[in-house]
């Protein structure tokens, strides 16, 4: 078993190691022989080194590796390293032959099975394992790499997560057994939890999920993000092909950890944002991890349809837009909001086919609440002005603007685009506001690093 507990999150945002080479299987015409499989897998190698070369990523300085492990020649870990370490956790681990070669053929998706071609699972591995010891190490001759900000978010120990591992693996045999291959592959999974390591049953436990189309519902998935993130995994890791039974689109539903809706939308604009629709289309798409997917064009689309169903007047809605969005082409009105409107439409059509966008009334039990706060900051901006080099808009009209959605479309919405305010105006904050900003955004069920977005503007000392 390996002792390594080096924190693989620096390097990948999707599956990697043996599982990631399971998937590369999945993915690929059956290899002819052994030699086309090794090939296979020297190309995913390859890719690795070709997409993230060894100067773009984050580093761990030579105490840091030390400290975790690691061999401190080496720049970055790299995809070579990972994958032997878990091919000598799995050949070395007591698990039979028969074992690896059940675990191997349904994370593979049944591509390619060695014993077919006259080879045992674990004999194949060992020359996969020769492979990618043969390859260099990452290093840039004469650096040495520099510490890294994340590097103390180490996984948990083997022991520590063992059984909650397990306890997900048996939790399908009664339901999923007949999806499976083999009716020992979650007995085999098992195995490997316990007898090589956790995690990486974990990933070849999803990899299994996914080759087979098993569909978990929510409860499991975000289970398996828990999960995920104890390991220090990527979102997307769990994310990327696991047939999920989302829940159907809410805009209602708060579960985005950041900003979302047209404040987020307004957070994306900058100065070589060019407001078309491929600028819209980035952000339509971008659902948060453990999102239904149509989730952001939803909350999107209602945001923008109250703006555009309510009395404020395009000027209106160009000053609210320029005090939210660091782009100074911000004069078009309803004009961008029915843009935002057809495009949000458009992603909805191709995901959740059967939507209809039903806006619903707007809560308004925070609406003196988030009122008292626009008009305490209004007092402080009254001689500022957004984008004062380059079409000012006077910040009062901003903060009049803002006043109008919040006691009149959607104390919500308001609240959002007040904190997108905030920072444009670069208003200094105390810390007892932003302690009620925290406070109201919590009421509204705003995700955990959504109002953080303005905690810069705390003054210190």
């Amino acid at each position: 078993m390996t002792g390594r507990q080096e924190p693989y999150y620096l390097s990948y945002e999707g599956d990697f190691g043996l599982s990631g080479l399971a998937e590369a299987f999945a993915l690929s015409p059956a290899p002819e022989n052994a030699r086309a499989a090794l090939d296979l897998a020297t190309a995913k190698l390859d890719a690795y080194d070709r997409d993230r070369p060894v100067d773009s990523v984050d580093h761990l300085s030579a105490d840091q590796r030390s400290i975790l492990g690691y061999d401190t020649s080496h720049d970055e870990w790299g995809y070579a390293d990972d994958l032997r370490a878990d091919v000598r956790t799995l050949i070395g681990s007591p698990l039979s032959d028969e074992a690896i070669r059940t675990v191997w053929r349904a994370a593979a998706g049944g591509v390619w099975d060695p014993a077919a071609h006259g080879k045992s699972t674990r004999d194949w591995l060992r020359c996969v394992e020769e492979t990618c010891a043969a390859r260099p190490p990452r290093k840039v001759p004469g650096r040495r790499p520099a510490p890294s900000l994340l590097w103390d978010a180490r996984p948990p120990s083997a022991d520590e997560v063992r059984d909650d591992v397990t306890a997900e693996i048996r939790s399908c045999h009664e339901r999923w057994a007949d999806s499976l291959p083999s009716p020992d592959t979650l007995t085999a999974l098992e195995e490997v939890a316990v007898h090589a390591h956790p995690e990486l049953a974990f990933r070849l436990f999803l990899r299994v999920l996914k080759a087979c189309s098993v569909r978990i519902d929510k409860e499991r998935y975000d289970r398996f993000q828990a999960l995920g993130d104890r390991f220090g995994h990527h979102g997307l890791l769990i994310d990327t092909g696991l047939d999920v039974a989302w829940p159907p689109v809410d805009p209602a539903r708060r579960d985005a950890v950041w900003d979302f809706g047209l404040s987020h939308l307004a957070g994306q604009a900058h100065q070589d944002w060019h407001g078309g629709r491929e600028d819209i289309r980035r952000a339509v798409e971008a659902d948060d991890i453990g999102q239904t997917p149509g989730s952001a064009a939803a909350v999107l689309l209602d945001d923008a349809l109250r703006l555009l169903r309510s009395a404020l007047p395009d000027a209106a809605v160009s000053a609210l837009w320029s005090g939210a969005a660091d782009w100074p082409r911000s004069t078009d009105g309803r004009d961008r909001l029915r843009l935002i409107a057809d495009v949000c439409r458009e992603r909805l059509r191709e995901v959740v086919p059967a939507y209809g966008p039903v806006v619903a009334p707007a809560r308004t039990e925070l609406a003196d609440t988030v009122l008292r706060e626009v008009r305490e900051t209004a007092s402080t901006v009254a001689d500022k002005a957004v984008s004062p080099h380059w079409r000012p808009v006077p910040a009062t009209e901003v903060m009049d603007a803002l006043e109008h959605v919040v006691t009149r479309i959607d104390p919500d919405l308001g609240f959002r685009l007040f904190l997108r305010v905030l920072g444009r105006l670069s208003v200094s904050l105390t810390q007892e506001q932003y302690d009620r900003y925290q406070a109201i955004g919590e009421r509204f069920g705003y995700g955990e690093y959504h109002v953080s977005d303005v905690d810069h503007l705390v003054e210190t000392g």
